[in-house]
């Protein structure tokens, strides 16, 4: 739905299709039949349904932006008070403004949960999103650059606002896909600011927390997370160090790093295609199994994936799971609902915080320790202390180790000089695998064994490696 500058006010309208369309209004909390008024520092925002049928239906989110009482917070903030803070586009652009009143006024739709209808909450629905004018750094192009990766048709188009720009500084843009409501207010709540380069408030260390919150499911994977990292936090590079940290961390707890083409390929005829962090852990579990192992130590372990697949099967009955991130456990405790699982099963699970590079006493006893999709996270320097710490003292029966097959990465179109993910330290081929698996083996006193994991190429191999090295 396209808007004329008549409607400049109305500065965001989400519309779904799904029928009952008025659905919407039960996720975003806000009754259809009623215009509701949310104060806000900077003025107030409106909350209204120009149409609710089964059929269709549209919210708007206005803004009525009061800019002496903005300009006024701003001056406490920044001492400026020159007039371009009372004359500015804030009334009639969306910006951090929207994106705040957004926050706010639909707090509850943006957590993606509904005690009343957790389904609703948690399905992707046809949604349209028009945004009469934002202003953009980068015009159309870089919104079609930020929002096109998440899933969205994007239509975006210069537009000068009347009596502010010549130079075709706003964009009007309309997105379109099927995307889950929560999904789609916290890509509009980082992105708008990003698009804008701008906020209107002074930015604390408490806005990489928002950021991490709002983008945990799909910003470490972003291709241009670099730009929406760097605006969000207003250029702040202390502030950009530690997002880009806490980001690593999610992407390696929750194995978002493995979110690569291989997982899109489509099935071959009468198969269903699986993921290939799936794929991974099936082929681990079998290598496991293979040794007759009672007790495992998953080091790495981020969000849990493989401790559930471990628990499943009673023969293995004791199930250790580390890492070095607090915020991977506690992902983990959360993913394997520790606090309602069977007390029996329970008692077989255990998580510790450690690192693979410290001796730690914990490790030893156990007959199987697996490290996957671990290797490739550490500096190379460190290396030789993770293998003292592994095979010399921990120093299990089996030790099971997976990393990326850089051979593969041509596959995906990427270049040679790229890795699957930023927080990746180095990425191998089979032949450099082999020499380091292979030196390894001898130091130690073990035997080694390759796997190719994933669907194989006849010129790169597989896109994951494995090595199985077994000891007397």
């Amino acid at each position: 739905m396209w808007t004329g500058w008549h409607d400049q006010r109305v500065l965001l309208t989400i519309t779904t299709t799904a029928r009952p369309a008025t659905d919407l209004g039960r996720l975003l909390r806000k009754h259809p039949d009623r215009v509701q008024p949310f104060e806000q520092s900077f003025g107030t925002a409106w909350v209204l349904y120009p149409e609710a049928t089964e059929e269709r239906c549209t919210a708007a989110l206005m803004l009525e932006v009061d800019t002496a009482r903005l300009a006024r917070a701003h001056s406490r903030a920044s001492a400026d008070a020159s007039l371009k803070q009372y004359v500015n586009d804030r009334p009639y652009a969306a910006s951090s403004l929207l994106a705040v009143a957004l926050g706010k006024v639909f707090s509850t739709a943006r957590t993606g949960l509904s005690a009343e209808r957790p389904e609703l909450a948690a399905a992707a629905m046809p949604l349209e999103i028009a945004i009469p004018a934002v202003p953009c750094k980068g015009g159309p192009e870089l919104v079609r650059d930020l929002f096109g990766p998440l899933g969205w048709q994007v239509e975006a188009e210069a537009v000068p606002l009347p009596g502010f720009d010549t130079d075709s500084r706003h964009v009007r843009v309309r997105l379109t896909g099927e995307v889950r409501l929560s999904d789609a207010l916290s890509h509009l709540y980082v992105l708008l600011p990003v698009l804008d380069d701008a906020k209107h408030y002074w930015v604390d260390i408490g806005e990489v927390d928002k950021l991490v919150r709002s983008g945990s499911d799909w910003l470490a994977g972003h291709p241009r997370r670099g730009l929406i990292t760097r605006r969000y936090l207003a250029h702040r590079k202390a502030y950009e160090r530690a997002a880009h940290a806490r980001l690593a961390e999610l992407a390696e707890a929750s194995e978002s790093e493995e979110a690569t083409p291989v997982e899109e390929e489509a099935p071959e005829e009468g198969e269903r295609a699986l993921p290939l962090h799936r794929i991974r852990i099936a082929a681990v579990l079998d290598a496991v199994r293979a040794t007759g192992a009672c007790s495992v130590l998953d080091l790495g372990c981020g969000s849990g994936k493989l401790l559930a697949e471990l628990l499943k099967e009673p023969k293995f009955t004791r199930v250790t799971g580390v890492d070095v991130s607090s915020r991977a456990l506690d992902m983990a405790e959360r993913s394997l609902k520790l606090d309602r699982m069977p007390e029996r099963r329970a008692q077989r699970l255990q998580l510790l915080q450690g690192s693979v590079v410290y001796r730690d006493k914990r490790f030893a006893g156990y007959d199987a320790a697996v490290l996957m999709e671990v290797i490739e996270h550490l500096d190379p320097g460190r290396l030789p202390a993770m293998e003292r710490v592994v095979f010399g003292g921990a120093r299990p029966r089996t030790v099971v180790v997976t990393t990326p097959n850089a051979e593969y990465n041509a596959r995906y179109g990427m270049e040679a000089h790229q890795v699957r993910h930023a927080d990746h330290r180095f990425e191998w081929d089979r032949a450099r695998f082999g020499e380091w698996a292979a030196a390894v083996a001898a130091r130690y006193g073990y035997r080694v064994r390759f796997e190719g994991v994933g669907a194989t190429d006849p010129e790169a191999g597989t896109p994951t490696q494995m090595g199985v090295f077994d000891r007397d």
